[in-house]
C-alpha cells in the first residue's frame, strides 16, 4: 500500500496540522506496518502558481513547448503520478484566511489534469482518481464547525472535499482541530478530539482500503 503524507503548513514545528499528519500516519503504520510512505512538504517544495507556461500542454501543445513550458510541465508530472500512485493521502490543512494555503492550492492546481485525475463525458464531468482514502487534518484558530455563520464562511473543508470529489475520491475523512487560538482549555480539548478522530478515521479508512483490495 502506498501513502502520500503531505505538509502546507508554513509555521514548521509550531504547526498543528503538522502534528496532526504525523500522528495520522503512525497510526496507519501501526496497523499496516508494509505501508510504503512518501513525503511531500509544499512549504519546502512549493510548486510556482499555476500559469500559462503550466497551463501550455494540457492544452494539446505538445511540440515547440518553450524551456519554461517543459520545466513547468515536468513539476505537473511529478506531482499527478505522485499522487496517482497513492492509495492513501494525508493531507494537512491549515485554515488560513478562511481556506487553505496558497501552495496546498498549487499543488491542487497541477494534479488537476484532464484525463489524469478527471475527464468530460456527455454525461458530465467524471473522476478517474477513484479508490482512494484521503484523511485531511483540519486545522483552525476559531470555530467554525458548529453555527451556520461559521460554516459559510468556511473554505477549507468544503473546498478540499469539493475537489477531491471532483477527482472521483469518495472516502475522504477530516480530523479537525478548532478552537486553537481560543486559550489552552479549548486547544487540549480540540487535540483530545483531534486524537480521537485520528483512530476512528485510520481504522474505517483502512477498512476501505481492504474493501477496494478484495474487489480488486
Amino acid at each position: 500500500m502506498q501513502l502520500l503524507h503531505i505538509d502546507s503548513a508554513i509555521t514548521g514545528d509550531q504547526s498543528v496540522s503538522r502534528q496532526l499528519t504525523a500522528r495520522i500516519v503512525q497510526a496507519w503504520q501501526a496497523s499496516h506496518p508494509a505501508t510504503q510512505v512518501s513525503y511531500l512538504d509544499l512549504v519546502a517544495e512549493a510548486p510556482a502558481h499555476f500559469t500559462m507556461e503550466a497551463m501550455a500542454p494540457r492544452t494539446g501543445q505538445t511540440e515547440g513547448l518553450s524551456e519554461a513550458q517543459q520545466r513547468e510541465n515536468a513539476v505537473s508530472e511529478r506531482l499527478v503520478r505522485q499522487f496517482l500512485a497513492a492509495d492513501v493521502v494525508v493531507i494537512g490543512a491549515p485554515f488560513y484566511n478562511f481556506a487553505i494555503p496558497t501552495q496546498l492550492k498549487a499543488w491542487i492546481d497541477r494534479i488537476a489534469q484532464p484525463g489524469r485525475t478527471f475527464r468530460y463525458t456527455a454525461n458530465g464531468p467524471e473522476g478517474l482518481a477513484k479508490g482512494k482514502t484521503v484523511i485531511v487534518a483540519s486545522s483552525r484558530g476559531g470555530v467554525y464547525s458548529t453555527s451556520e455563520a461559521g460554516r459559510a464562511m468556511e473554505h477549507q473543508e468544503s473546498y478540499l472535499q469539493t475537489v477531491l470529489g471532483f477527482f472521483g475520491v469518495t472516502d475522504v475523512r477530516f480530523v479537525r482541530a478548532e478552537g486553537m487560538a481560543l486559550g489552552e482549555e479549548a486547544k487540549t480539548q480540540a487535540l483530545a478530539a483531534a486524537n480521537q478522530a485520528i483512530e476512528a478515521h485510520v481504522q474505517a479508512g483502512a477498512a476501505n482500503q481492504e474493501r477496494i483490495s478484495q474487489a480488486a
